[in-house]
């Protein structure tokens, strides 16, 4: 196993978030520890246990009370497979030769996604094994894949609730065609620096451009201001993805090996665009096989309010697909929605027009603002969550 960043903070595939597990169902089981403290405490009855390596823990079972006990993707002896079947437990197992695991406790992190970059480049990692797998199947009309893709999706959604539970959330949507070394990019990682820094959780799309930009801001939020300059000119150097993921990415996880222990942000990617990477600044990744479900829930999350960054048609799809819920308050009260770039959003895309006349006599109309710069976004959005909806 290649570690790419061995000496970054611990991977995200168990969250660390301040609030990770705050609304943790306490019926679930995701980690040895949790296994061994509920058998010593009285039994496995009515648990659910996900993606657990219990092949070490074949007493444990024979022994526990299983009844109506779910064991999702858990490794485990046949005789205890045997013994819990017996004893009324709903037995998923693992599914072999997969480059994912369907039924995963937590979030990814970078390490995980990007595990063999060092040696065999992205083509290797099994972020790119899994989207071929996805280019192979998705299309096949296989109901046994396609039900994988459906666990697995469901699977990231459950780990992505535990770890953002009683967070405040704002969504950075942006162009994915952004370079690293232009004044925009730059612009999107102060703007997630200094969101992270007012307590805020920044989550983007994952990917690359803006996205890497605010999680890369995220990233460096802890640091002095100088980090984030630092890690500015040496991203310039390599400003794209194409022509190499590998030369991209490794001039990231460069970053975090040399500055360890960075700001936590979500990035919410997908394989439906696979061929763009996700990034590595994002520390806790829920990547989704459908992008419908993770547009939706990437907004939907975005409780704090949603900056819009200028970008093309699908910067243009979000900024709709947020404002919908606002109008009809099918979340509830209206969340801020914040358009960077007088220009770009009133002349070459005029979606603020649009947007204002949708919001016209409506709660969301107090909580819709246009700025000409990212430097703005910040204080617009504290303004419109300190205002009630009119």
């Amino acid at each position: 196993m290649t570690d790419v960043q061995s000496n970054s903070q611990p991977s995200a595939s168990r969250p660390t978030h301040a609030h990770a597990h705050a609304a943790h169902d306490d019926r679930e089981i995701e980690s040895l520890e949790e296994f061994d403290r509920v058998v010593a405490s009285g039994g496995l009855a009515g648990y659910r246990v996900q993606s657990v390596d219990l092949t070490d823990r074949t007493f444990a079972l024979l022994s526990a009370d299983t009844a109506e006990s779910v064991f999702l993707g858990c490794a485990m002896e046949p005789d205890a497979a045997a013994k819990i079947r017996a004893g009324g437990a709903l037995v998923f197992p693992p599914v072999p030769g997969l480059p994912f695991d369907p039924y995963r406790g937590g979030l990814y992190g970078p390490d995980e996604l990007f595990e063999g970059l060092a040696d065999g480049g992205f083509d290797a990692t099994p972020d790119a094994r899994t989207y071929r797998w996805y280019q192979e199947t998705k299309s096949d009309g296989d109901i046994f894949a396609s039900m994988l893709r459906s666990i697995h999706d469901d699977a990231v959604s459950d780990a992505l609730d535990e770890h953002l539970a009683g967070a405040q959330v704002v969504g950075i949507m942006g162009g994915h065609a952004l370079e690293r070394g232009s004044a925009a990019y730059a612009g999107a990682a102060r703007l997630g620096r200094r969101l992270t820094r007012d307590g805020l959780t920044v989550a983007t799309g994952g990917g690359p451009g803006a996205m890497e930009a605010a999680n890369l801001g995220a990233y460096a939020a802890p640091f002095e201001d100088e980090m984030l300059d630092s890690a500015l000119e040496l991203l310039a150097k390599t400003p794209h993805f194409t022509p190499s993921v590998t030369d991209w990415a490794h001039a990231a996880f460069e970053i975090r090996r040399s500055r360890p222990g960075g700001g936590v942000s979500a990035g919410i990617p997908t394989w439906f665009y696979g061929h763009e990477p996700p990034n590595a600044f994002a520390s806790h990744i829920a990547k989704y096989f459908v992008n419908a479900v993770r547009e939706d829930g990437l907004l939907a999350r975005s409780n704090a309010g949603v900056v819009f960054l200028p970008g093309a048609a699908g910067t243009l799809q979000e900024i709709f697909d947020n404002a919908t819920p606002n109008y009809y308050g099918s979340r509830g009260e209206p969340t801020p929605m914040v358009l960077v770039n007088r220009a770009h959003w009133t002349e070459k895309l005029p979606a603020w027009p649009l947007l204002q006349a949708l919001a016209a006599d409506r709660p969301m109309a107090s909580r819709i603002a246009l700025v000409d710069s990212v430097d703005e976004a910040p204080a617009a959005l504290a303004r419109l969550r300190d205002q009630a909806p009119s």
